[in-house]
């Protein structure tokens, strides 16, 4: 880091203390987003008053005003005074994001992020001294037990549920454009959750039939919470590690391989490349970090999430490429779409 640093921040450290603060920052969004105010703004024809947010959200005119004035700060609500009076707006991008009612919200994100991953990170200092997740000291179950601690009930599963639609709404077009796939007729994403990516690959390629495959109670629940009326994805039902895998020329799996250890991940990989036919394949979307371990930092942080939460971690493209190479598939391509998640093709 000290060949990076300006003689300006060796006299005072202002970047070190933007980077201690950070986690005050994600606070702030984290909190305006569960108490409704993005989401109040929006509705609200004209700029308002802290006393009116306080009294429309249920709190303490001076907590609200603390906040808003937070918000300004770091450029996601704008503000303007009249006659004395402080009155607050939306930006543009508050409207796109933060409030629950725009078609590119981050809102359920914002709240599984701040609900599960911020507690869970609390303890990253045991999770680094004892190389494992921390759902149990978390939360009070098992380690072993990764996705039973994430569905640990219908309310988190749903969470869950709602971090994987956003996760996919924002960064979905551009992982299934990152190759052209329009020569795969049939496509299973395993573990596709709410249906949200596999809808994107349904939208690009609309002359293929997309299959959505996840556990029977994820899958309950998708079709019940998560479905749109002009749906042109299939959802099935099953365990892709226990159970059958059904037939596809392309086999989707996002954000599933970096839950798990290299050995599980070959398993799964040689499953799916058994029942492949030659020319098929499987597209894996995950935040691939550099071979040369300076980043991107997003990835590396999501590494140390995975340390915190699940058995597994963020990988590098040779990585991939020596798990696919094994299991047997062959003509490996990397996408970096640079944005948050990757893409890697196999064909076998």
């Amino acid at each position: 880091m000290a060949e990076h640093l300006s003689q300006s921040e060796l006299d005072y450290p202002f970047k070190l203390l933007e980077y201690f603060n950070g986690f005050r920052v994600s606070k702030v969004i984290f909190s305006a987003c569960e108490l409704g105010v993005f989401d109040l703004l929006l509705k609200s024809q004209e700029a308002l008053s802290a006393r009116h947010v306080a009294s429309e959200l249920g709190t303490s005119v001076d907590g609200m005003e603390r906040l808003l004035d937070a918000l300004v700060g770091i450029e996601i609500l704008e503000v303007e005074t009249t006659d004395g009076t402080a009155l607050y707006s939306s930006t543009d991008v508050a409207n796109l994001y933060l409030a629950k009612g725009s078609a590119k919200s981050l809102h359920d994100m914002i709240i599984y992020q701040s609900q599960t991953i911020y507690p869970l990170w609390n303890n990253l200092m045991h999770a680094v001294r004892e190389g494992k997740n921390q759902n149990e000291k978390t939360f009070g179950l098992s380690s072993d037990e990764v996705f039973q601690a994430i569905y640990r009930s219908e309310e988190e599963m749903l969470k869950f549920m709602g971090l994987m639609n956003s996760s996919w709404t924002l960064d979905g077009h551009d992982i299934v454009t990152a190759f052209n796939l329009s020569g795969f007729q049939t496509i299973v994403d395993l573990g596709g959750c709410t249906g949200a990516l596999a809808r994107e690959m349904a939208k690009a390629y609309p002359s293929s039939s997309v299959v959505v495959f996840d556990l029977p109670d994820v899958v309950e629940a998708a079709q019940k919470h998560f479905c749109q009326e002009s749906d042109s994805v299939v959802f099935q039902s099953g365990d892709f590690f226990s159970g059958e895998i059904p037939p596809a020329d392309l086999y989707v799996l996002a954000r599933i391989i970096h839950d798990w250890p290299e050995e599980k991940c070959l398993v799964l990989l040689k499953k799916i490349y058994d029942i492949c036919k030659p020319g098929g394949g499987v597209l894996l979307v995950e935040a691939m970090l550099f071979e040369n371990k300076r980043g991107p930092v997003m990835a590396q942080i999501f590494s140390l999430n995975m340390l915190v939460q699940t058995e597994g971690r963020e990988r590098p493209p040779s990585d991939y490429t020596h798990m696919f190479n094994k299991t047997g598939f062959h003509n490996v391509q990397v996408c970096r779409t640079g944005k948050s998640y990757d893409a890697i093709l196999a064909i076998r």
